[in-house]
C-alpha cells in the first residue's frame, strides 16, 4: 500500500502550533515585562538640555528617550494573525489526510472486505473510504485523488465496484465561498498587521501613520559639523552678517536693551556652489545653541497634509529648545509661488506646507526665539508672503567670489594637501574667473588625485591647471585617433579661433589652444579674463561673436568643406545676439526695451508680451547681428591667413600652444619645442635606457604619429 505523504501533517500541525503557542507566551511575557519596567517620564529641567529637546521625537530628531510601545494593540493583531494561521491549517491539514490509493488497491480491499461500505464517498476532487480496524491497526481513510482528466472515468468504477453503495457529495458552496474569502483576505490583513506594526515602531507609537507626520530633521552641535567662520573664505559680506545672529544668540541682552527684536529669518541667495549650506554649517559650529537641519524636499510625501505636520512637529520641537536654529536648505521645493503651474484647483500638498510654515514664522503664536535660515538659489520663484519683513527679515546674497576671494578659498583648502613649491595658488586664482567655491575646491581635489596617480611625492603646478581645464571643460581624451584629414580640420578651427581671440584687443586675452579632445569638444581654444567681469559690455560681446565665428571660416577655407564641428558655436553666437535684443536693448531699431520673458519656470510654454511683427523684427536683428560678425571675421582671416596657416600646422606638431607661443608665432618666430613624435621617441630611448637594452639599431622618429598622442 502507497503511504501518503500527508501522512505526517499531524505531527506537522502539532510542530507549528507549539512554535505559534511559544511566540504567544514570549510577546505575553514581552508585554507583562513593559507594564511592569515602564519608565516614569523624567521632568524637563529649567530650559531643556541643549541639542536635545524633552518630549516624543521622531526616528531622525534625536533627543529625549521615545517612549516604549503599547503592547494592547501588539497583542490584538498577533492574537487574530496567530488564530487564522491555525485555523487554515487544521483545515488544510484536515482535508486531505489519509492514506492515498489506487482505484486496483481499493476494488482489492472491497472485495476482501476491509472497506466499510457506508463510508465511502465520491467528492469532486477525491473518492473518501474508511479502512475497517483490525487488530494490528485502528481505523483509517483511504482516499483515491480524483483529476479533470481520469476523475469521471474513476467514479463510476467506484460506483460498479460498490453497487451504488457509494455516496456522491456535491460541493458546498459555503465552503467554496470560505476558501476564497480566505485567500483574498487573509494576504490583506497579514499585509496590513506587518505594515501597521511597522510603522507603529517607527512612528514611537504615533499609530499605523505616525511616523509621517513626525519631522526629519537633524540636530548638529559644534562638535558634530567641525566647521566654523574659519573654514568659510570669500564671503566675508555675508559672513558678517550672518555673524551677527550668532552674536545675539550668545548675548541677546546686548541688541535688546535699545529695544531690538532677533529676527525671524535669514534667507540665504546665491548661485549653486558659492557657500550656502558650508556657511549653515559654520553657524552650527559657531553657536552654542541646538541646530535643526532639514531640506524642503523632506516635506513631501504621498501622502496629503504629511508636509504641515512636519512643520508644526519641526517647529515645536524647536520652541521646545529656544534659542535655537533652524535651516532648511533648497527652500523652493516647497516655498514657490502659491497658485502657480498647471494645478487643478484641487488640494495642493506644497501649498498647504507653505501655509504651515508662514503661520509658524508669523502668525498669532510666533516662535520666539526661533531663527529660521534657509537657502536657495531661485529667489525669484518664491512666495512674496514669505520673504516679507516680519518672517525672513533678511536676505544674504552669497556671491560669486572675486579674485581676493579665490585665493582665500584655495588657501583654505590647500592646506589639505602637500603642494610644491611651483605652485602659485594667484595665478590659479586669476585664471578661474566665473569660479564657485565648490569649483575651486574640485580643482584642489582633482590635482591631488592626479598627482597621486602619478606616483608624485606633491601637487604641482601643471596638476592645478589640468584640474581647472578638467573642472570646466572635462577631461582630455589623449587615447583618441583621428584619421589625417579630420586632425587637419580641427587644427585650423581651432586655428580660427585662435588668431581671432589674439587679434581682436576687446576680447579676452588668449591662454592656450589644443587639438586634443577635451569633453565633449574635438578641440578647443582657452581664454582667461584679465579681471572679474560684473557685466558684460557691447565691445566685449561684439568681439566674442567675432571669435566664435572664425573656426567655421578657416576649415571652410582650409578644407573647402564645412563640419558639424561648429554647432557650439552657432547655438553660442545666436544665443548672444538674440540676448543682446530682448534682454539688454542693445539693438537700434527695437530700442530700450525687454522683450524676454520672466524666467519663472512654472509654465511649459515661454512668456511672449511682443506681437508678432516685433517678433518678425527680433529675428532680422538677430540675423544681422550674426551676418555682421561672420563678415568682420572672415575679412580679418583672409588678411591674416598666412598667420592661420602657421599656427595650425603647429598645432598638428605639438597640439598644444599657450597663448605666448601663439603670439609667437604671429609674429613669425620660430618657437623651440620638442614635436610630439620627438617626445615619444625620448620616452622609449627613456624606456629602453632603463631595461638596459641600449639605443635601436634604426632610430628614426615617425612624423605620422597617431593624432591626440601624447607621451606618458
Amino acid at each position: 500500500m502507497a503511504h501518503s505523504p500527508l501522512l505526517g501533517r499531524d505531527g506537522f500541525v502539532a510542530r507549528i502550533s507549539g512554535l505559534v503557542a511559544a511566540q504567544l507566551r514570549g510577546s505575553l511575557r514581552h508585554a507583562s515585562a513593559q507594564f511592569a519596567a515602564k519608565p516614569e517620564r523624567p521632568e524637563r529641567k529649567e530650559g531643556g538640555q541643549a541639542g536635545k529637546p524633552e518630549g516624543k521625537r521622531g526616528p531622525a530628531g534625536g533627543g529625549g528617550p521615545t517612549p516604549p510601545v503599547q503592547p494592547g494593540r501588539n497583542m490584538v493583531g498577533v492574537v487574530m494573525v496567530v488564530l487564522l494561521l491555525v485555523g487554515l491549517l487544521i483545515m488544510f491539514s484536515t482535508a486531505g489526510r489519509g492514506n492515498i490509493i489506487t482505484i486496483e488497491q481499493f476494488n482489492t480491499m472491497w472485495q476482501q472486505g476491509q472497506i466499510e461500505p457506508s463510508s465511502v464517498e465520491i467528492h469532486s476532487t477525491r473518492v473518501k473510504a474508511t479502512q475497517a480496524s483490525t487488530e494490528k491497526q485502528p481505523k483509517v481513510d483511504v482516499i483515491i485523488p480524483l483529476n479533470e482528466v481520469a476523475g469521471p472515468e474513476i467514479a463510476r468504477q467506484v460506483l460498479k465496484i460498490t453497487d451504488g453503495k457509494a455516496q456522491t457529495r456535491e460541493a458546498s458552496m459555503t465552503n467554496q465561498l470560505i476558501w476564497i474569502m480566505l485567500l483574498v483576505f487573509l494576504p490583506i490583513l497579514l499585509l496590513w498587521f506587518l505594515l501597521s506594526r511597522s510603522l507603529r515602531n517607527a512612528g514611537g507609537g504615533g499609530g499605523m501613520l505616525g511616523s509621517f507626520g513626525k519631522s526629519r530633521h537633524r540636530t548638529l552641535s559644534k562638535e558634530m559639523t567641525g566647521i566654523t567662520f574659519n573654514d568659510v573664505a570669500g564671503i566675508e559680506e555675508a559672513k558678517e552678517e550672518v555673524n551677527e545672529i550668532v552674536e545675539f544668540l550668545k548675548n541677546p541682552r546686548k541688541f535688546t536693551k535699545l529695544g531690538g527684536r532677533i529676527p525671524r529669518g535669514v534667507l540665504l541667495v546665491g548661485d549653486p556652489g558659492v557657500g550656502k549650506t558650508l556657511l549653515a554649517k559654520a553657524i552650527a559650529g559657531e553657536a552654542d545653541v541646538p541646530f535643526f537641519s532639514i531640506s524642503g524636499s523632506d516635506f513631501v510625501e504621498m501622502f496629503v497634509g504629511v508636509g504641515a505636520s512636519r512643520v508644526r512637529d519641526l517647529f515645536k520641537q524647536a520652541k521646545e529648545s529656544s534659542p535655537c536654529i533652524i535651516f532648511l536648505d533648497e527652500i523652493d521645493a516647497v516655498g514657490r509661488k502659491r497658485g502657480g503651474g498647471f494645478s487643478t484647483g484641487g488640494h495642493d500638498e506644497r501649498d498647504q506646507t507653505l501655509n504651515a510654515i508662514l503661520v509658524e514664522m508669523d502668525g498669532f503664536s510666533p516662535a520666539d526665539g526661533v531663527i529660521v535660515i534657509a537657502a536657495t538659489n531661485r529667489v525669484d520663484v518664491l512666495d512674496p508672503a514669505l520673504i516679507r519683513p516680519g518672517r525672513f527679515d533678511r536676505q544674504v546674497t552669497v556671491p560669486l567670489p572675486d579674485v581676493k576671494g579665490r585665493l582665500d578659498i584655495l588657501t583654505v583648502h590647500a592646506k589639505k594637501i602637500k603642494l610644491s613649491q611651483n605652485v602659485n595658488l594667484e595665478r590659479i586664482a586669476r585664471g578661474t574667473p566665473g569660479f564657485s567655491g565648490a569649483d575651486l575646491a574640485a580643482i584642489i581635489n582633482e590635482a591631488a588625485i592626479s598627482a597621486t596617480m602619478r606616483n608624485k611625492d606633491f601637487v604641482e603646478h601643471e596638476d592645478m591647471e589640468e584640474a581647472r581645464d578638467k573642472v570646466r571643460f572635462g577631461r582630455a581624451k589623449k587615447s583618441r585617433v583621428r584619421e589625417k584629414e579630420q586632425n587637419k580640420l580641427v587644427a585650423y578651427h581651432e586655428a580660427g579661433h585662435a588668431v581671432l581671440q589674439a587679434l581682436l584687443t576687446d576680447a579676452d586675452p588668449l591662454h592656450k589652444v589644443t587639438i586634443i579632445p577635451r569633453g565633449g569638444a574635438g578641440g578647443a581654444t582657452f581664454s582667461l579674463p584679465e579681471k572679474d567681469r560684473m557685466g558684460y559690455g557691447l565691445k566685449w560681446l561684439r568681439a566674442t561673436q567675432r571669435v566664435l565665428c572664425g573656426g567655421r571660416i578657416a576649415e571652410a577655407r582650409a578644407m573647402d568643406d564645412v563640419s558639424t564641428g561648429a554647432s557650439m558655436d552657432i547655438a553660442q553666437v545666436t544665443s548672444l545676439a538674440r540676448a543682446m535684443i530682448t534682454e539688454w536693448g542693445m539693438s537700434e531699431r527695437l530700442g530700450f526695451i525687454r522683450y524676454a520673458g520672466a524666467d519663472s519656470r512654472e509654465m511649459m510654454l515661454p512668456d511672449k508680451d511682443y506681437s508678432d511683427t516685433t517678433a518678425r523684427l527680433i529675428d532680422e536683428e538677430t540675423r544681422r547681428m550674426v551676418d555682421e560678425a561672420y563678415a568682420d571675421a572672415l575679412q580679418m582671416l583672409d588678411a591674416n591667413w598666412q598667420k592661420v596657416t602657421d599656427v595650425a600646422e603647429a598645432l598638428l606638431k605639438h597640439e598644444t600652444l599657450s597663448g605666448e607661443e601663439v603670439h609667437q608665432l604671429m609674429r613669425g618666430e620660430p618657437i623651440s619645442k620638442p614635436t610630439v613624435a620627438e617626445m615619444l621617441v625620448a620616452q622609449a630611448q627613456k624606456a629602453r635606457d632603463a631595461a638596459g637594452l641600449g639605443k635601436p639599431e634604426a632610430p628614426e622618429a615617425k612624423p605620422d604619429v597617431p593624432p591626440g598622442v601624447m607621451p606618458a
